[in-house]
């Protein structure tokens, strides 16, 4: 029976850089991670980001370079990465081991690291689900080049929400940010490219009530007046208004969570449960990029090592 001494559950930015650091750690380590139609490919969510800018020692790359030299990096020390997805975490007591198991196959370990991440928060207004994929929409950088020359909006108020108004912007003849409070929140440098572009109006204290169209989305109802009407002719809707932790496997496992679905964890990245993990957006850390989830990603894989080399006494994973 093969043994590992980690499985990292998901293959993003943070569990790649978790494998990396195992490997540095000489643990025998596993990374599992879903790469068909439905689900992300390796290298998680920024892999669909087109510009990043704020990754210490790299002035400017794309989402999708940043997400290849770390995954190139981990190959660095032979951590095998399999596209395959977990759906089920359980501790075997008698082993004193954790298995994991995925469509395909069985994995047995003696730590588990979930790095599973989030999925974006879908908008719930009449319409968004009708019209999803015919104008409805929630990555820009996947969909937005449909949209050339058309009219369109990006629905939030985070940095994020600004980020994908202005890749847009490259595409589009026309941007509106809807957000319902009271001034959006780009990080500012973002906030003064946003005044530069001159393709993109903030609509502030506004909801989106309804989306509607026919085969594709013409317009949509606000919740107040904005230049005497409450409908504003648009081309497409883009999401911005958070994500979802994905967060099911640990749950199931016992692992605690707060009340937004987020893994809870110390400054070691330890969850109650001795042996289990977790790091980067899946967690409940305060503030999540890419380079704090590759930084809680490394301190999980540092405290999985410590924790297997302080239970060592006796092995009972001999073949």
């Amino acid at each position: 029976m093969e043994m590992y001494d980690t499985i990292i559950i998901g293959a993003g930015v943070t569990g790649l850089a978790t494998a990396m650091y195992a490997g540095r750690l000489n643990l025998k380590a596993l990374v599992l991670g879903a790469t068909s139609s439905n689900e992300l490919p390796i290298g998680g969510v920024i892999t669909l980001t087109d510009t990043v800018d704020n990754y210490p020692g790299f002035i400017h790359l794309t989402g999708e370079e940043l997400a290849k030299k770390l995954e190139e990096h981990a190959k660095d020390y032979d951590i095998p990465i399999k596209e395959e997805k977990a759906v089920d975490v359980s501790k075997n007591k008698k082993m004193n081991c954790f298995i994991v198991k995925t469509e395909e196959s069985a994995y047995y370990t003696k730590t588990v690291i979930f790095a599973t991440g989030a999925k974006w928060r879908e908008l719930l207004m009449k319409g968004a689900d009708a019209f999803k994929n015919r104008g409805v929409h929630y990555c820009a950088l996947c969909d937005g080049a449909l949209y050339r020359d058309k009219i369109l909006a990006v629905v939030g108020g985070s940095d994020t929400a600004a980020k994908e108004a202005l890749l847009l912007a490259q595409h589009g003849k026309k941007v509106y940010i809807i957000y319902r409070g009271d001034k959006i929140r780009p990080e500012p440098v973002n906030g003064k490219l946003i005044e530069k572009t001159g393709k993109i109006e903030v609509i502030t204290n506004t909801n989106i009530i309804e989306i509607k169209g026919d085969k594709f989305v013409k317009s949509v109802l606000l919740d107040g007046e904005y230049k005497g009407s409450k409908e504003l002719t648009l081309d497409g809707v883009f999401g911005a208004i958070g994500h979802i932790p994905l967060s099911d496997l640990a749950v199931k496992l016992g692992v605690k969570i707060n009340d937004k679905k987020e893994i809870t964890i110390d400054r070691d990245s330890k969850t109650n449960i001795a042996g289990v993990f977790a790091a980067g957006d899946v967690v409940d850390s305060g503030f999540k990029q890419a380079i704090t989830g590759v930084a809680e990603g490394v301190v999980a894989a540092h405290s999985a090592y410590t924790y297997i080399k302080e239970n060592e006494a006796v092995s009972v994973f001999d073949d």
